[in-house]
Order: structure tokens, then sequence, then C-alpha cells
């Protein structure tokens, strides 16, 4: 039987993210939530037409963020989990396809997204985060 960790204040049954690498991540998700949204919502806003496809796609990764953080925050809850592993799948796949996409295919993104180039304008963390939340979720009970 595993022992469930509560943080204080929490609805009885509601666990939270373990220490360690977990609480890494929530903050990780949090920044990439808050920034990713900040961004396509000033080029939606201002540039729309500009860019669709880009801008379209930075929406896409700011909503996979924010439920990426809701999920970690949540942690616990049944199915929490599966939906982070069904979550990192798909990030890690929008990254390799979009970073592929804007290498190969430029002229799809005349301004860059979350993903372009696989994450470089974010020092790469958005391709290697799935990839560690994949690893840490494979390595952790649950």
């Amino acid at each position: 039987m595993s022992e469930r960790v509560t943080r204080p204040g929490a609805a009885v049954g509601e666990a939270a993210v373990p220490p360690g690498p977990g609480r890494m991540f929530t903050l990780l998700y949090g920044i990439f939530a808050v920034g990713a949204t900040s961004r396509s919502a000033v080029q939606l806003i201002e540039r729309a037409s500009y860019a669709p496809v880009a801008y379209g796609l930075s929406a896409l990764s700011a909503l996979i963020y924010v439920v990426g953080f809701v999920l970690l925050l949540r942690w616990g809850h049944p199915g929490s989990r599966q939906a982070m592993r069904t979550l990192c799948i798909v990030e890690l796949t929008g990254v390799i396809v979009v970073g592929t996409l804007s290498i190969a295919r430029p002229d799809l993104f005349p301004d860059a997204t979350v993903w372009s180039d696989f994450g470089i304008g974010y020092l790469f963390l958005p391709a290697i985060l799935p990839i560690l939340v994949l690893r840490w979720l494979s390595r952790t009970p649950g």
C-alpha cells in the first residue's frame, strides 16, 4: 500500500505532488502556462493574420501547459497520472512536428512559436520537459 502525501488544507483523499522532481515540473509547467498563454494572446490579438499557423500552435502549446499545470496541481486524483502521460506524449509529438516543420517549411512559421526549432527560444525545455516527466512517471509509484 503506497502512502499518499497530502498538503496542508487539502481535501480528504487529495494528494500533493511528491517532493522532488514533481514539484519542479509543477513550477515549470506553471511558468510555461503563463508564458505561452501571454505570448499567444499577444500574437493573436495584435497580428493574427501575419502567421496564423504559428500563432494557433502557440495557443495550442499554451493550452497544453495549462492542462499540465492543473494536472500536477491536482495530483492524486483518479486518472491524473494517465492524463499527464497522455499530455506529455501529445506535447512531445507537437514539439517534434512543429520543430521539424519550422526547419523544413519556414514559410509556415514567419514568426516563432514556443515549439519552433524544438524550443530553441526556451533553451530546448519544451523538448526536454515532456521526456523528463515521462521518465519520472515511469519511475514513481502510482
